[in-house]
């Protein structure tokens, strides 16, 4: 594909699909890892208790245990893809809505239970939108297709995280889950209004099949060693990413910035490096390649966690002008960095499923992917409090900032296992994507 082509394939009805798929996925996540958190702390809810409701995104990490059932059967209207799709739309926007009416402090059970269920109805729907979004691109579109929508999955996160912190200093909590559950809207309509990919007609012949085979053919055209490489690189390659930011806004917080600040400054602040850093980086991986964008967007990825250090390396104060100058250059080469990261790995997920098992393997692969957001991320909690106990010696500066700051510095040491493996994975130098292989 020549640069030409590269942006006819950007501005394309299929890229604009993918706007939607990855709207419709980021936006229940990022309900539960930005907003419910704020929601919580503002209701008097302590760090470790915030922390361990990470666990109920239990469903993100066991998605591949129902996915056979989405590949197999239909419901009775839209097809295959497009009817999953319709009815999770609809359930999550009623329970984001629902979830918003309850008291933290006096419903904590039904907080709970709603929360995953809402977790349980995201994975469903990430699963068919994963599947739809393979079965709609072409093998050389991967790479700006998962550009396009690892961007619009962040840009969602402006919704809980911006528009819906700003709200909450206004309205009370109720009605902000119901504006934000309102934007699950867009999805529903894409979905009412697209066709259904003719790769989705392929179903699974039985049950069986559905289960047994996708696992049976990753291993088989892999071989066992390769294979356990690959799964063992979707399991770390975003484990320091996503440990750093699972206290993401308690941590804003703490460190003295109010809700305004954070839905102004700090989303804000991410918005356009995530949106052009991530279409030039598909643009890019369109010209050079999936393998050598892991590599240079994982550095990228990294070196934005040594950002959050810093920034709790100063500690607690009023926040001034340079303080709001530092918070936005962090957010910006966060949202940049892991934005163009994700954006690559997603891309290296796609490439790695058979066509014919689409939705099975996606949710085996992005099952493995969330496990890091899942388990070790509710130990977030335990692990600031942790270092603000036993290492408060090493500096005088808050205790906040304290534990913060070697919070961050483990995320950045968590970070580099995924890096090495890419030798093994995805060599700099042997990239099936890359233009410059067939260059003569």
């Amino acid at each position: 594909m020549n640069p030409t082509s590269a942006w006819r394939a950007l501005l394309s009805r299929r890229m604009l699909i993918c706007v939607f798929t990855g709207f419709s996925s980021g936006l229940p996540l990022y309900l539960l890892l930005n907003l419910v958190p704020a929601w919580l702390k503002t209701e008097g809810l302590s760090l470790k208790a915030i922390g361990a409701f990470a666990l109920i995104q239990f469903p993100y990490t066991w998605k591949f245990l129902w996915s056979p059932l989405l590949d197999r059967y239909a419901l009775p209207w839209l097809g295959r893809r497009r009817g999953w799709m319709a009815i999770s739309h609809i359930a999550l926007l009623a329970a984001i809505a629902w979830l918003g009416q309850l008291s933290p402090k006096n419903d904590i059970g039904m907080v709970l239970a709603f929360t995953a269920g809402i977790a349980f109805l995201s994975a469903t729907l990430d699963i068919v939108l994963d599947a739809f979004r393979r079965e709609l691109l072409h093998d050389e579109e991967l790479g700006l297709g998962s550009a396009v929508h690892v961007n619009a999955y962040r840009l969602a996160g402006l919704v809980p995280g911006s528009l819906a912190l700003i709200l909450a200093d206004r309205l009370p909590w109720g009605q902000v889950f119901v504006i934000t559950a309102l934007f699950m809207l867009p999805g529903l309509v894409m979905t009412l209004l697209v066709r259904e990919p003719i790769a989705a007609n392929a179903a699974p012949r039985s049950l069986r099949e559905a289960v047994i085979e996708p696992f049976h053919e990753f291993f088989q055209r892999n071989g066992i060693k390769a294979a356990l490489l690959i799964l063992a690189f979707i399991l770390l390659y975003k484990l320091g990413d996503s440990l750093c930011t699972a206290l993401a806004t308690p941590f804003y917080l703490d460190m003295g910035y109010t809700k305004t600040d954070i839905g102004l400054i700090a989303k804000n602040a991410g918005l356009w490096p995530s949106v052009i850093g991530g279409l030039l980086g598909g643009l890019w991986m369109v010209r050079t390649g999936i393998n050598r964008a892991l590599w240079l967007f994982g550095v990228v990825q990294m070196i934005a966690i040594l950002g959050f250090a810093y920034l709790a390396w100063l500690g607690t104060a009023t926040p001034d002008a340079s303080r709001l100058a530092v918070l936005a250059v962090v957010i910006g080469l966060e949202a940049l960095g892991v934005g163009l990261g994700t954006a690559a790995f997603v891309a290296f997920i796609a490439r790695s499923t058979h066509p014919a098992y689409t939705a099975t393997q996606l949710a085996l692969f992005t099952s493995l992917m969330a496990v890091p957001r899942t388990l070790i991320n509710a130990s977030a909690g335990w692990l600031v409090e942790g270092f603000d106990v036993s290492l408060r010696w090493i500096g005088n500066f808050h205790v906040a900032g304290l534990g913060y700051f070697n919070f961050f510095l483990l995320c950045f040491l968590l970070a580099i296992p995924g890096m090495l493996l890419l030798l093994k994975v995805a060599p700099w130098g042997d990239d099936p994507d890359s233009m410059t292989n067939t260059l003569p």
